[in-house]
């Protein structure tokens, strides 16, 4: 997996490139903590590039979730895959993420 990610002031857009899976949630958690540090609140993860998240993948998601309800911000996911969408359905996550078709829409979402 490699993440690439983009700052739009207190917005980041951070694209998985791969899987997301126990051996890189770390790199996620170190990323998304540096950018909360600085006064990021909002995060769009891109996922159009995953077809799959493990469960430590999916408990890194709802850390951020968290993480970033404490700075006042939200997570959106953009372009899940049909594999993610699936694995969200079985374990009950599409209740507690919200999902957009592209960066734009989860972008737009997140600026009303």
């Amino acid at each position: 997996m490699k993440l690439s990610h983009e700052v739009y002031d207190q917005l980041t857009v951070l694209k998985i490139h791969g899987d997301l899976t126990a051996e890189h949630v770390e790199s996620v958690r170190k990323l998304t903590t540096e950018r909360l540090g600085k006064s990021a609140r909002d995060f769009v993860l891109d996922v159009t590039e995953t077809e799959f998240i493990d469960s430590k993948g999916l408990e890194t998601l709802l850390w951020l979730q968290e993480e970033c309800g404490q700075h006042l911000g939200q997570v959106r996911l953009a372009g899940a895959t049909a594999n993610v969408e699936k694995i969200l359905q079985v374990t009950r996550l599409a209740r507690r993420l919200d999902r957009h078709e592209s960066v734009d829409a989860a972008v737009k979402s997140l600026r009303l």
